[in-house]
């Protein structure tokens, strides 16, 4: 997908079993972000960073959804251990993660691969893509932070 694209209405199940929607969030903004691995460092690293600045951006008008092909269960012990307070989408399949244009060839030490690809969208109340933030501009640890400085800055 891209800038000025709109989002599925289906996004998917999350840790909790519940289905997410686009239409859930009608006239909300959306920051969805898909990662690589649960539990895994830079993952853990950027879901902590949104969480611990999600008040910011909640005031900025922004819901927080996370998406990654892990299971249902291996999501919802990822939120708890980590007290994350948002929806973390359970992609199996990588549909949604495919739509997106999130899932593609990787090159890890050499070897090519498919897999996730760390990537932000910032999207607008009517559910059309305003920003996209890609796998070499997201620094996981402050994540949060990138994101508010170009909301601040636009």
């Amino acid at each position: 997908m891209n800038i000025g694209d709109r989002i599925p209405e289906i996004l998917g199940i999350d840790q909790n079993g519940k289905e997410i929607k686009a239409s859930d969030y009608k006239g909300r903004k959306i920051i969805l972000y898909s990662y690589p691995k649960a539990n895994t460092s830079g993952c853990t690293s950027e879901a902590c960073s949104l969480q611990s600045h999600k008040s910011d951006l909640e005031a900025a008008g922004y819901a927080v959804i996370g998406v990654s092909k892990d299971k249902q269960e291996l999501q919802k012990k990822f939120a708890d251990k980590y007290n994350l307070d948002f929806p973390l989408i359970a992609d199996t399949d990588t549909k949604l993660l495919q739509q997106l244009g999130a899932w593609g060839e990787k090159n890890m030490y050499g070897k090519k691969t498919m897999g996730i690809l760390r990537t932000t969208y910032l999207i607008n109340e009517e559910g059309i893509i305003e920003k996209i933030f890609t796998p070499k501009q997201i620094k996981t640890k402050i994540h949060a932070e990138q994101i508010l400085d170009f909301i601040k800055d636009r």
